[in-house]
Order: structure tokens, then sequence, then C-alpha cells
């Protein structure tokens, strides 16, 4: 098990929209939902999601590029490390009015 995780990503500004886009894939979604909890790496969440590799790679430069999951080094007991990924929200709000559709997100404390 993990001892210790460290993020590797940049701060940016994502497109709402974008978001919209990448939240109306299932295999995304269970991403999210399974990294939550804790960061997981591409094999874990393949096997998770029951997905393909590929399309596991996918979502999760989808989700990367929307923001909504980050990427880091997960430190293992035994000294090794490999490239783990945890979701960065906690909350989604969407509201759609006259202006148009605004989201705004609930980071991850930590």
């Amino acid at each position: 098990m993990s001892t210790q995780a460290s993020n590797t990503r940049t701060e940016s500004t994502p497109d709402p929209s974008a978001q919209l886009d990448v939240l109306g894939d299932d295999c995304a979604r269970m991403i999210l939902v399974a990294t939550s909890d804790g960061p997981k790496t591409a094999k874990e969440l393949t096997k998770q999601t029951e997905s393909s590799s590929a399309t596991v790679y996918r979502r999760i430069n989808n989700l990367l590029e929307s923001d909504l999951l980050t990427e880091c080094v997960r430190f293992e007991e035994d000294g090794s490390h490999t490239t783990a990924y945890e979701a960065t929200v906690d909350r989604l709000r969407v509201q759609i009015d006259a202006s148009g559709i605004d989201v705004s997100i609930s980071k991850v404390d930590g």
C-alpha cells in the first residue's frame, strides 16, 4: 500500500463546457469515483472500471485536461514508485440561467 503521494501537475483554468463533456462519459465518472478516496494507478483503474487500458488512459487524459483529476507519484513501502491519479474535486455545481451555464467546483482539501 502507498505511504505517500506527491502531486506533479500545475494549476490550470479548465473550460466549464469541457468539464461537463468529460462527465458525460460513464468510464470517466467511474474513474472519478474510484480516485475520490485516494490515488489509483491506471492499472488499478482499468481493473475497477472493467475497461480497456486504452480507454482508461484516454479518460484519464480528458480528466487531467479538465482539472478534475491530478497526477501524482505514489511511493510504496518497498521504495518503488509509480504514477497514480486522484480526483481533485469533491463537489460540482452547475447553474443555468439567462447568461449561460456556469460550472463551479469545490476542490478536495489537502
